[in-house]
């Protein structure tokens, strides 16, 4: 009886509108003089179907009701189906809100084991470079502190990444000397300018911008890793025009529709494929530093004649988080 109960409470809007077109029905056979029996017949047959229909929404509402009661164990009576709905509709957003949490949980984890990770890497890496020192001097040589110096790019780039997607990230603005940041990533990377024999043409710029210089330092440190990649034996060019800092190189260049794709994550282009070099997170990462300091990044190339990266270094309005 309680089902029949709130099958009839959920059908009353279907009941009143079949209500309103019979009296609308009987009001336009009266007032056109519409013929006794014809009415009555269409009014029995309208009956009949409505009887079919009406049984027919019964037999589903009843096993909907009973189907639903049996999932989730209710004793409780219910007026209509639409309250149970709604109890299982809680129950989904419970679920949802535990899974949530669950999966939170478990990136946090992976973050920790990653950030860890990364730290404890830098050890062997350290003692790796210090016996490097010590051999003598040779090509194999060369080699391995080449290999080594993209070790630790690669370590670096991992960790900043991490960072980056974490929300607690602390930016410190101040006045940051361009040339202490451009002389200090130029010391790291000497020994590959040097056993590669690239050409560097630099000049003191004397231009303080306003930025975190730890993350400007990662902005620079990854353009010019791009550009030794990719001009192993050519020209690299820094230089300043307004308040953008231009990073530019006469090596393999970039084809005109990897251009608009360079900045997604993982994405390498045919020149990163064909030497594979290419992680496709150095660009993405920079982009991405660009945006928290306010700045902006721009790449401009044509395919075997340049390469240029322009950092805009006038601030616009930080985003402390995507």
């Amino acid at each position: 009886m309680t089902i029949f109960k709130a099958f009839l409470h959920a059908m009353r809007p279907q009941a009143v509108i079949a209500g309103v077109a019979a009296l609308c029905f009987g009001i336009v056979a009266f007032l056109t003089r519409f013929p006794g029996p014809f009415f009555r017949y269409s009014l029995l047959l309208t009956g009949l179907f409505s009887m079919i229909y009406w049984l027919y929404q019964w037999l589903r509402y009843a096993e909907r009701y009973r189907a639903l009661k049996q999932e989730l164990a209710l004793e409780d009576e219910f007026t209509s189906i639409e309250q149970i709905y709604q109890t299982k509709l809680a129950l989904l957003e419970e679920k949802l809100r535990d899974q949530e949490q669950r999966n939170r949980e478990k990136e946090q984890e992976q973050m920790d084991y990653f950030t860890l990770w990364l730290h404890q890497i830098k050890t062997p890496i350290a003692a790796m470079s210090l016996l490097q020192q010590q051999l003598p001097h040779s090509e194999s040589k060369k080699q391995i502190e080449q290999e080594l110096i993209r070790v630790e790019d690669y370590t670096h780039m991992a960790l900043n990444y991490l960072k980056l997607e974490g929300t607690n990230q602390e930016l410190d603005l101040v006045n940051v000397d361009l040339d202490s940041v451009i002389r200090k990533v130029i010391k790291k990377y000497a020994s590959l300018f040097i056993y590669n024999r690239i050409q560097l043409d630099y000049q003191p710029m004397q231009l303080s911008v306003v930025s975190d210089n730890k993350w400007l330092e990662v902005i620079v440190e990854q353009l010019l890793s791009n550009s030794l990649k990719y001009a192993p034996t050519g020209r690299i060019r820094i230089y300043a025009e307004g308040d953008s800092l231009i990073i530019e190189d006469n090596g393999t260049g970039v084809r005109a529709e990897d251009l608009p794709k360079i900045f997604e994550k993982g994405y390498t282009g045919l020149s990163g494929r064909l030497h594979e070099k290419s992680t496709g997170l150095g660009l993405f990462l920079s982009r991405m530093i660009c945006k928290r300091l306010g700045h902006r990044l721009e790449i401009e190339s044509e395919v075997g004649i340049y390469t240029k990266a322009i950092l805009h270094l006038e601030r616009n309005d930080v985003l402390l988080f995507d």
